[in-house]
């Protein structure tokens, strides 16, 4: 793949995943702040490269961050992804569960710190309160 035609996958994957939704600003930002060439390579690999890949679907993709970022208890990472799952289509409820499936893994303070981050990102959305399932 050409310069071009990974920045136009790069730029295309990124409307994806945080085109609508929360306001909070990219990583990426913090990145070009330091160093403006790195950040244009990480975001070429990470969101054109890896997220743009057809192994797993977008949905997928942001579920198992969701569950990593969760798990790692990274607030800030994980409120980006959470509106990124919901952008891409993942279903409110089954990022509710993914996070109630953690609990044996990681303990109940994840799980909690877990559907605080969701609940603000839902909130934010006027998606909360959620509907609740069977």
């Amino acid at each position: 793949m050409g310069d071009e035609a990974l920045k136009k996958k790069t730029q295309e994957t990124a409307k994806k995943l945080f085109g609508k939704g929360i306001k909070m600003d990219p990583p990426y930002k913090t990145w070009k702040a330091f160093d403006r060439e790195l950040a244009n390579d990480f975001s070429l690999f990470i969101t054109g490269k890896l997220y743009s890949r057809t192994v797993l679907t977008l949905k997928e993709r942001q579920m198992a961050a969701c569950a990593m970022l969760a798990a790692l208890r990274a607030r800030d990472e994980l409120k980006l992804h959470v509106n990124a799952a919901l952008n891409v289509g993942c279903a409110p409820e089954k990022i509710a569960e993914l996070f109630f499936q953690m609990a044996t893994y990681t303990g109940m303070p994840a799980v909690n710190e877990a559907l605080e981050v969701y609940r603000e990102v839902l909130v934010e959305r006027v998606q909360w309160p959620m509907k609740q399932g069977k």
